[in-house]
């Protein structure tokens, strides 16, 4: 698993709670809603990185966004501390080692894909059929997106790398050109 240090230590505790309060399903969607809503506005992310905004405001935001996504109170009480610790802007971090543990946890796998651009959905879930299948087991997708791709998919499942860039072609032909 790619990720810090930072992403590990939290995910992982989080993952222990989360177990502990028999609530690993309802803290993985919750992560997921709390992800796709960081994600999503740039609003929301500038509250936190501006330093002009006060603690007071930020607390009102989370408890905001907590309400507006009916998050659990170890999802909430665990955006409280990264704010605390103004560390919230790690939250993609976070979610995405939470997400590879309790897929570890739960005998699935983790395949990352990266893409120069967002994909349709519609392609994510073709690829998570076609993943499962040949793997036969569960599989969970972690989107990202790298423009030096320039085109195509590089997807990652453990140690093994399925390179279908148009970079990576580039590379080959520039290779093969200079033998």
């Amino acid at each position: 698993m790619k990720g810090t240090a930072f992403g590990r230590r939290y995910g992982r505790a989080l993952l222990e709670l989360a177990e502990e309060q028999n609530q690993l399903p309802k803290v993985q969607r919750d992560l997921e809603g709390l992800l796709a809503t960081w994600n999503e506005s740039r609003e929301l992310r500038d509250v936190f990185e501006n330093p002009s905004v006060t603690d007071e405001a930020r607390k009102q935001v989370l408890e905001a966004i907590g309400k507006r996504l009916g998050l659990s109170p170890l999802v909430l009480n665990t955006l409280r501390l990264l704010a605390d610790r103004r560390r919230i802007r790690q939250l993609p971090e976070l979610v995405e080692a939470f997400t590879v543990l309790a897929q570890e946890k739960q005998g699935g796998l983790v395949a990352e894909v990266t893409s120069a651009t967002d994909l349709p959905a519609t392609y994510y879930s073709k690829l998570q059929m076609k993943l499962e299948k040949s793997l036969g087991a569960k599989v969970t997708l972690v989107k990202k997106t790298d423009p030096d791709l320039i085109g195509g998919v590089v997807t990652r499942i453990g140690d093994k790398v399925y390179d279908g860039s148009v970079r990576s072609r580039l590379a080959q032909l520039r290779e093969g050109m200079l033998r």
